[in-house]
């Protein structure tokens, strides 16, 4: 089992770039007026699955399919177990540390600090590319000079680390681990696992239900006496939605034939009703909320995750139009570099005192804007790539 030969398929690419795409849109929505509610965030004890909602475990999904993938290939490429091992961990890292930054810029003092918060959020970006920048493989004076630009990067983390002053005089710390932090968590979980069980179809099941396990009691409150429960790094359901994308990376492999589609797209049609019914089920127990990342949120979002995989794969790898998705190509190709440029985006808008007209502030006009914005990132994105400048890690 372990020597399964993986098959990549267009469709996860393009599930992937389609997450990162809305991503950015529906992070550009807030602050508009008079637009459909169902489009934003539910609040903490709102009992309603916005879209916005889909959104980050959509992300979370797609990364959980391309774990198989990314492992596996390694392996091909001559990597040990032991060398896996420390790839996982480095990517965690780095994962780790952005999104500590990119939580406490948001509550920073500036009067405290002696940096603005825009001006931290584009020392920050900077130091992201040059630290986490795709460097061509060369020797001599040009491998010094990139390993001098890493140190650079590392050195102005450094200093907005020590610089670093929040709200009511708290210190650079994990309010919460942001965005980019809980993928780190939830991709350490996903790759560890698989690591160590690889393709076992089996097994993976059992370790989703494991973590589903741990959701279930921890909203059931089974949990609240064990004092270090409290401290673990995410909830279990994120982890939950990564390990169902494992499982389903496997089940595309053993069922996915382009010529004859019917049985994957009938499997996947059949989870994704299985995942309604249990979300009609634990509904009755909990509230459908992100914020409280319930089962009942988990269940729904991957009752529109497997079908909507199964609709982009018969489009673009049965019936060949993948072309119609080529636009968000670099939402894909570039995703860490499509989430990080909005950082710099905002914040020069804010020095420059940049605002837009008050008709794409509301309204469909709004909407509007923040899908050309999405496009224009996509596009910024794909600029910086034509120079080799691009984040991975």
């Amino acid at each position: 089992m372990n020597n399964i030969k993986m098959l990549r398929v267009e469709a996860l690419d393009i599930f992937r770039a389609l997450t990162m795409f809305l991503m950015l849109f529906v992070n550009d929505i807030p602050g508009l007026r008079d637009i459909p509610h169902w489009l934003l965030h539910a609040t903490e004890h709102e009992d309603m699955l916005g879209f916005s909602d889909t959104i980050f475990p959509g992300f979370l999904f797609a990364m959980g399919m391309a774990v198989p993938f990314a492992i596996e290939n390694r392996f091909k490429k001559g990597d040990t177990t032991g060398q896996v091992a420390v790839h996982i961990f480095w990517r965690t890292v780095a994962l780790l540390v952005m999104g500590l930054f990119t939580v406490n810029r948001d509550t920073i003092d500036a009067t405290a600090t002696g940096i603005s918060k825009p001006w931290f959020s584009i020392l920050m970006v900077l130091a992201f590319f040059l630290v986490w920048s795709v460097y061509p493989k060369v020797s001599g004076l040009r491998k010094w000079l990139f390993a001098a630009m890493k140190l650079l990067g590392v050195a102005i983390l450094a200093y907005l680390f020590y610089r670093y002053r929040g709200v009511n005089g708290s210190s650079f710390s994990p309010q919460w681990w942001g965005i980019l932090g809980l993928i780190g968590w939830t991709y350490l979980v996903c790759a560890s696992i698989y690591l160590l069980i690889r393709s076992d179809l089996m097994l993976n099941l059992i370790a989703l239900g494991l973590m589903l396990g741990c959701s279930v009691c921890s909203e059931a409150g089974l949990f609240s006496t064990i004092g270090f429960i409290q401290y673990l790094p995410s909830e279990a359901t994120l982890h939950a939605f990564g390990l169902t994308g494992v499982v389903a990376s496997i089940l595309m492999q053993r069922f996915a034939n382009p010529e004859r589609p019917n049985c994957f797209l009938l499997l996947f049609l059949q989870i994704g009703i299985g995942m309604l019914i249990a979300g009609v089920v634990s509904h009755n127990f909990w509230i459908i909320s992100k914020l409280q990342a319930t089962p009942t949120w988990f269940f729904y979002c991957c009752s529109i995750f497997f079908p909507l995989f199964a609709f982009i794969y018969l489009l673009t790898d049965v019936l060949g139009k993948s072309g119609w998705f080529k636009i968000l190509a670099p939402a894909g190709k570039l995703t860490l570099t499509c989430y990080i440029i909005p950082y710099v985006w905002y914040s020069l808008q804010s020095l420059l005192q940049v605002s837009y007209p008050e008709v794409l502030t509301s309204g469909l006009p709004g909407l509007l804007k923040s899908v050309v914005y999405s496009f224009l990132i996509l596009a910024i994105a794909w600029g910086l790539m034509k120079i080799n400048i691009k984040l991975k890690v």
